[in-house]
């Protein structure tokens, strides 16, 4: 068993155009003095990381990770979400998913792609220079408009589409290892892989390669009604990271899951800071301990009611609350006794 690492907190969310939240440096100080111990770095966010650079300068990265060393954090793992989600994208998408793009590929669907693979491929050598044993993606997606099966779906239309989703990750795949690197997937709604079916139609195809990994965030499975503490056993070899974001579900006689076109505040299913919505952190954090889990606890705020800074605030203190230390030794260690092969026979009753 291991105790979990952090806690730790992905900058997503907060990055922005004021300070603190504008610059490296003052942004790792403010999650510092918040009480992080760690960040996940996105990598496509110019304000914080010049990922160019970071690929092509080991003398950069060392930079990165000093800054932010004095300021008393470490970079737990660098994302590349959005350029992964632009890895695949249906044509129905395509104008949402344009404002993710570097400005001279958009409106160019295949370009976009394009670049999406050069920016995973560099987020890849980054997190090496960085020593970072995983990288965070989004999958994304050509086959989400067609989830639910009406009208029907023709057949072979699913499995065409999780070929050319493999087809287009496997290179990048063998890019992962060759660096060392893992490449941990948000099992996500709107990705392709969007729950443990659809992971492993997605590993079928890529013949079980060994860089392609999950990154586990229970509220999307919740959100699902999929039970998450079932899945961290079934996937405990294949979990890389852990987003720590909760979700309450609230169904009406109005709406249910899919929340009837409303905003996140009036949907039946919502995200909430950690500890304010319906997720068993206390039994995933025991899970996770007792399945030797390696990494961080990392929080993802996502609130539809909380102010940020408070939730970032919070949810420092939450995971710090629920690492469970592991033990050195059994609590029943006081009455034990030496081993005695002898008493062990009498008492089955093997010896007179």
């Amino acid at each position: 068993m291991h105790s979990l690492k952090g806690p730790a907190l992905f900058l997503a969310q907060f990055a922005g155009d004021a300070a603190p939240f504008n610059d490296w440096r003052s942004i790792t100080a403010w999650a510092a003095g918040c009480g992080y111990l760690g960040v996940q770095l996105p990598s496509g966010d110019a304000r914080l990381f010049d990922l160019t650079r970071a690929a092509e300068s080991q003398d950069y990265c060392d930079d990165i990770a000093g800054q932010a060393q004095e300021n008393g954090i470490e970079i737990t793992e660098l994302s590349a979400h959005l350029q992964g989600q632009l890895v695949a994208v249906h044509p129905a998408y395509d104008t949402l998913f344009d404002a993710f793009a570097a400005p001279q590929v958009r409106g160019n669907p295949v370009a976009r792609q394009e670049w999406a693979m050069e920016e995973v491929r560099k987020t890849l050598i980054a997190s090496r220079r960085l020593g970072c044993r995983a990288m965070a993606a989004f999958s994304g997606a050509l086959a989400w408009p067609y989830l639910y099966p009406w009208p029907q779906r023709p057949a072979g239309l699913i499995e065409e589409a999780f070929d050319e989703l493999a087809r287009r990750w496997h290179p990048l795949l063998d890019i992962a290892d060759e660096n060392g690197v893992d490449i941990a997937f948000e099992i996500h709604p709107g990705e392709d892989l969007h729950d443990g079916v659809t992971f492993e139609m997605f590993l079928d195809r890529v013949g079980g390669h060994p860089r392609a990994n999950m990154l586990y965030d229970p509220s999307h499975y919740l959100l699902q009604g999929l039970d998450y503490l079932d899945n961290l056993d079934i996937y405990r070899d294949r979990i890389r990271m852990f987003h720590v974001k909760d979700a309450e579900l609230n169904p009406t006689g109005r709406q249910g899951v899919y929340g009837g076109y409303q905003s996140w505040a009036d949907r039946a299913g919502r995200f909430r800071s950690p500890g304010d919505g319906q997720v068993d952190f206390g039994a995933i954090f025991s899970k996770l301990t007792t399945n030797g889990f390696e990494g961080w606890a990392v929080v993802e705020w996502e609130c539809a009611l909380k102010h940020p800074e408070d939730g970032a605030r919070e949810g420092a203190q939450f995971v710090r609350d629920h690492i469970i230390r592991v033990t050195d030794r059994a609590f029943d260690d006081f009455a034990g006794v030496e081993t005695d092969r002898a008493a062990n026979r009498r008492l089955l009753g093997l010896e007179g």
